[in-house]
């Protein structure tokens, strides 16, 4: 089997946790390829994701450390092995590589951690506010381009309805949530999809008003698999979003998400009727912004 030329994010992703098994084992590429039978090429091609490894030469470089997480192993074995497929695969060569990568990240969470300052999040947005999203976006593309890009994020919207759906923990800004796109009818119907997507046992929603603490200045997701230390950090940018699968960055923006979790306005709560709310929430916050818009 050829060497891949462009590897996908989870390939890149292995190949890294290789690099760091290898390291905290204290070993060198070529005590490595010793420890599992390999040429020191192979060695460094597995660790920048261009190529595979076998689940014995992996466990066998993870003996090498001592004493490691077999649980971690498992998982980073399991990551190694998937087949990269899912309902996603028929974008290939049609959406940019990075959407693909996000797709198959949340196909295998257990937990989603978003914050959104300027924009309701992707998985809790209508087509119609998709639509104007990406046809107001900063970067020029044709009305086919937008349209496939709102297809595929409506795609995976499916991931929270799913038979191993993952927990969403949605933060989103006031700003967000005030901004019509230019139509209020259009602005009417996504919050009124945030209260019904908030009935969604798996689904909590909670908003950062304005008189609240300095925002968060950048969107971000933590995505979070069954094993913490595999989970990645996707940071929205306009022209490329980062993808942090680094131990310190992870535990950076899971304080930072904790942290703005305790001082946003407690979740949205659909089953409790209006008059029942004695103190600022997220639902009297989001039907407060609705009313002029009914």
């Amino acid at each position: 089997m050829g060497l891949r030329a462009n590897p996908t994010y989870r390939q890149r992703r292995f190949g890294a946790e290789v690099r760091r098994l290898r390291e905290s084992a204290g070993l060198s590429v070529g005590e490595s390829a010793a420890v599992m039978g390999m040429r020191q090429s192979h060695i460094s091609n597995v660790e920048s994701g261009r190529t595979g490894l076998s689940p014995e030469r992996l466990r066998a470089l993870a003996g090498a450390g001592g004493d490691v997480d077999t649980t971690y192993v498992d998982a980073l074995v399991e990551l190694g092995q998937a087949s990269g497929k899912g309902w996603w695969t028929e974008y290939r060569d049609r959406v940019r590589p990075s959407l693909l990568d996000v797709a198959e990240l949340e196909a295998g969470a257990r937990m989603l951690s978003c914050y959104e300052p300027m924009f309701v999040p992707g998985l809790l947005q209508t087509p119609g506010y998709a639509t104007a999203i990406h046809r107001a976006g900063y970067v020029r593309t044709s009305r086919q381009q937008d349209d496939l890009a709102v297809e595929f994020r409506l795609k995976r919207q499916q991931v929270l309805g799913g038979e191993r759906a993952p927990r969403l923990h949605a933060i989103v800004h006031e700003a967000a949530l005030r901004a019509t796109l230019g139509c209020p009818d259009l602005m009417r119907d996504q919050l009124l999809r945030l209260i019904e997507m908030s009935r969604l046992p798996n689904v909590t929603l909670q908003v950062m008003p304005f008189d609240g603490p300095v925002p968060f200045g950048t969107s971000f997701t933590l995505i979070e698999p069954e094993v913490w230390e595999l989970s990645t950090v996707v940071v929205g940018h306009v022209e490329k979003s980062l993808y942090l699968g680094d131990r310190s960055d992870l535990g950076r923006y899971g304080d930072s998400f904790a942290k703005m979790c305790e001082v946003a306005l407690p979740p949205v709560d659909a089953t409790v009727s209006p008059e029942a709310h004695g103190v600022k929430d997220s639902l009297g916050l989001i039907q407060r912004l609705l009313y002029p818009l009914l």
